[in-house]
């Protein structure tokens, strides 16, 4: 019999994942210079797909703690007056890309569970004039949003790290309108991480130990009444560490951008 991420989870110590997570983005917002197992900054942002001219209107400080995955903008399609959440916002890169895409009758709403990054993304919102971008503090397996109330759901590389999924997906279906859509960036695997890997909190904060099987992933946006339309690789994101490097080869851990539309 098949074990699934569901079943793994219960050998997972929620607490020290929970710390070991906001131990590692309070890092990547406060010293966005240190060395990850993962890359960061504006250089990652260009070889993702990110546009020039986008980057440029942005704040730069947000650009330089980006620990995103991967370009799903192209997939979003955001229109002006659109309302969009952010799922785990860090320091604010793609809800300000967000922000300028849907203009000042649309609105950007950012979720992030980390202080510090929650922080720093509210003063740049507040410095640059971002008037039409929200940060709230909460988990993204329980959103403080409204049901029906949402145009588009984005996320980078942070669903990968939740210890529920199907409640993150479930969170989604509930708040997007009939035909809205989630467009993200994420780290998948092509098999089953052993639990050496999948119960290591260390690993899951990294962005490797959660990642789930790229076939199970889909399954669970789908049980939660989305549609799957659409799955890219990302060819040009990799980890630089020698673990997480290892992992890459070992299991097919690997980045993907995916588009659904939610059902009805």
């Amino acid at each position: 019999m098949t074990t699934t991420t569901a079943d793994k989870l219960q050998n997972v110590d929620l607490d020290s994942l929970e710390s070991q997570v906001k131990d590692m983005y309070t890092k990547v917002a406060e010293k966005p210079h240190e060395e990850y197992h993962f890359e960061m900054g504006r250089g990652l942002t260009e070889r993702l797909g990110y546009m020039t001219e986008d980057l440029d209107r942005i704040p730069a400080e947000a650009i330089d703690s980006f620990a995103g995955v991967g370009y799903y903008f192209h997939l979003a399609m955001l229109k002006p007056g659109e309302t969009v959440v952010d799922l785990g916002s860090g320091s604010g890169t793609d809800a300000f890309v967000a922000a300028l895409k849907v203009g000042g009758e649309g609105k950007v709403i950012g979720i992030d569970m980390t202080d510090a990054q929650l922080t720093k993304a509210s003063s740049l919102r507040d410095r640059d004039g971002f008037a039409n971008v929200e940060y709230r503090k909460s988990y993204i397996e329980d959103l403080p949003i409204e049901d029906v109330s949402v145009d588009t759901v984005i996320s980078n590389g942070v669903i990968n790290l939740s210890p529920d999924k199907p409640a993150v997906f479930r969170e989604i279906a509930r708040i997007l309108k009939p035909g809205g859509r989630l467009a993200i960036a994420d780290i998948v695997t092509q098999s089953q991480l052993p639990e050496t890997v999948s119960c290591n909190a260390d690993l899951w904060a990294a962005c490797i130990g959660g990642a789930m099987q790229i076939d199970e992933y889909c399954a669970a946006i789908e049980a939660a009444g989305l549609a799957v339309t659409t799955t890219q690789a990302n060819d040009k994101y990799g980890f630089i560490s020698d673990n997480a490097m290892g992992a890459t080869e070992k299991w097919g851990v690997h980045s993907i951008s995916l588009l659904a539309v939610k059902k009805g």
